[in-house]
């Protein structure tokens, strides 16, 4: 199966605020895409999974 690409919304924990963000990211499926977008802010952000929320994902049509 080839990897497609998602837009996956929502929002993390920046300081006191939640910051929203969009991000397309390439996976298989959704939930791999859900598990590369947690792991990819939470590294680069310094956060744990639960300061971070997913609103949607979704397929992105096209190239």
């Amino acid at each position: 199966m080839a990897d497609q690409k998602f837009e996956v919304k929502g929002t993390f924990k920046n300081g006191y605020d939640y910051q929203p963000f969009t991000k397309e990211i390439v996976a298989p499926n959704e939930k791999q895409a859900t598990e590369r977008l947690l792991a990819t802010i939470g590294s680069k952000h310094r956060l744990k999974r639960s300061y971070i929320n997913i609103e949607t994902v979704k397929p992105v049509d096209g190239e």
